[in-house]
């Protein structure tokens, strides 16, 4: 009887396999790949629904034979090999990763190996679902440009990767798919789905937005604001009063919790206004740029009588409607408090657990921050108990996984027909693990003027990593002394300015330096030190 072999190259990756092998003439050798097992250890391949993820060759019997395909690539950790005769080498198979030429810019590390994995698992499913567009998935019968899933990542993806160019050629994509009535379509280049729905079209505005931010190129902003005009009108013309219908994907993938569509549409119609608004601005056309902020004011205001009470709740009472609403400032001020509230309950009524989908979860973590929640922020993190980003983490993924529930002990496989695991969208995490465990923000866009602020919590006692920005390395080394302070040494580009936020305390600061050269701040909740371009470290 013919073997079957199984190979784990215990990476989940995106390319194909390089066959070596010795085998009479005719032996035939068939390959089949998948990302994960059967619990008898056979190849799970029912998600790749009518996608085969087969090779075949056929072996001429001239000695060592290396051989691998040319026009296609896979999804896989696993390649099960039928054909053989005899038990192969162990280095028949060698796993070949392709991805698009997006050079790896960003760096991050820290004291809990958990994160580091987590870390790991994003930027692998973004490496290999970068492939010419943003795929969701690199597996299954699908594999298109998505713009939901590209719209909550781009953030993340610009601290992992170089994706200036990727990303706005495949906004050119995204710009050639817009319809006449202005609606952007579902995914780009347009091929499949639909148009006009909300948080999936709007990546037309939130994308070249996140690219400007990331590099300071007024040029990307130039190039799509007349389609993010049209785009504005479209979502005027085919709302009610100004709100958006229920209609759309929803926050798609939400575990436990069902956010009205109308309240999420309407959301992110605001959202899109707000960043046309500013876009207008930033290139100088401020007539424009304040006729869509009048729009937006309408927006917020209907949005605030049609689902926002009194007490601050907001229609559907999940943690997806609260999390917009803060992350894109549809509440009024004395409302606020209430909504982070009422967010804070829902987590802490879930055990400090999760029910965000695709398009709210990269704000989640936000938006806890920036309104004084980062000791709840800390406790999402680092949760191991489903659903949670360490959950996958903990029983083994090396990618990002498309669903929540993608496999429990419970439960087993989700729906074959939707189930991948390496699907990025989850990992918009990564955009708050720079930002707020290093500490690396850009308070200009392209990093001409820096924040360096490392917010510590949930055990982590040290991290380290950097951010190669435009004009050059940006880097942070913190960690914490035995009795809780921090130390830390900071690297800022030639030509940048730096804000470095400390713990409240006195420091001694390295190099040296004139006291010209830097500024010390304090108040009783921090010392503020700003520099200018070196390295510097300061000892408590």
């Amino acid at each position: 009887a013919k073997r079957i072999v199984s190979f784990d190259l215990g990476q989940n990756m995106v390319g194909h396999a390089r066959l070596r092998v010795r085998a009479p003439e005719g032996t035939k050798l068939t390959m089949r790949f998948a990302e994960i097992l059967n619990p008898d250890g056979t190849i799970y391949t029912t998600n790749l629904r009518s996608a085969r993820q087969t090779d075949e060759y056929t072996c001429s019997g001239n000695g060592l034979e290396v051989w691998e395909p040319t026009f296609t690539f896979h999804g896989f950790r696993y390649v099960e090999v039928t054909g053989l005769d005899e038990r192969p080498a162990a280095d028949m198979i060698e796993g070949v990763v392709i991805g698009s030429d997006i050079p790896k810019i960003g760096e991050f590390e820290c004291s809990d190996p958990r994160l580091n994995q987590l870390q790991s698992n994003i930027f692998w499913g973004q490496r290999g679902n970068f492939v010419s567009v943003p795929t969701d998935c690199p597996q299954r019968d699908e594999r298109l440009g998505w713009t939901g899933d590209a719209q909550i990542f781009a953030p993340t993806a610009a601290f992992n990767n170089q994706v200036g160019g990727f990303l706005t050629k495949w906004l050119v994509d995204l710009v050639d798919a817009q319809g006449a009535n202005g609606a952007f379509p579902d995914v780009a280049p347009r091929v499949a789905a639909g148009e006009g729905t909300a948080a999936w079209g709007d990546a037309g505005t939130i994308v070249p937005w996140a690219l400007y931010q990331a590099y300071g190129d007024k040029q990307i902003l130039a190039d799509v604001y007349p389609a993010m005009k049209r785009w504005i009108a479209y979502l005027e013309q085919h709302s009610n009063n100004l709100l958006r219908p229920e209609a759309g994907y929803g926050d798609w993938l939400a575990i436990g919790s069902n956010t009205p569509r109308d309240v999420l549409g309407t959301a992110f119609f605001a959202r899109s206004v707000q960043l046309t608004a500013e876009t207008a601005r930033v290139l100088g056309l401020l007539d424009e740029a304040r006729a869509h902020q009048m729009l937006w004011n309408r927006v917020v205001n209907a949005f605030r009588a049609a689902y926002v009470q009194p007490d601050g709740t907001i229609k559907g009472d999940t943690q997806t409607v609260y999390v917009l609403a803060l992350a894109f400032d549809l509440l009024p001020d004395n409302l606020r408090p209430l909504a982070l509230g009422h967010l804070v309950d829902d987590i802490e009524g879930r055990g400090d657990r999760l029910s965000t989908g695709f398009v709210s979860v990269g704000h989640l973590l936000p938006v806890l921050s920036r309104f004084g929640r980062e000791d709840v922020a800390w406790r999402l993190l680092v949760q191991e108990a489903f659903p949670s980003w360490l959950f996958s983490v903990k029983h083994g993924a090396t990618t990002i996984w498309e669903r929540w529930d993608g496999w429990t002990p419970e439960n087993g496989f989700q729906d074959p027909g939707m189930n991948s695991f390496n699907h990025y969208s989850f990992g918009s995490c990564g955009e708050w693990m720079y930002a707020h465990t290093l500490g690396l923000r850009a308070t200009q866009p392209g990093y001409r003027e820096v924040t360096i602020e490392p917010r510590p919590g949930g055990g982590v006692t040290w991290a380290r990593g950097n951010l190669r920005t435009g004009y050059g390395l940006l880097g942070v080394d913190w960690r914490l002394t035995d009795d809780g302070r921090m130390a830390l040494i900071a690297t800022v580009p030639v030509g940048v300015k730096a804000k470095i936020v400390l713990p409240p305390g006195t420091y001694s600061v390295t190099p040296d330096a004139p006291a010209s050269d830097y500024t010390v701040l304090r108040d009783p909740d921090r010392t503020i030190v700003e520099v200018g371009s070196g390295q510097w470290r300061f000892v408590p």
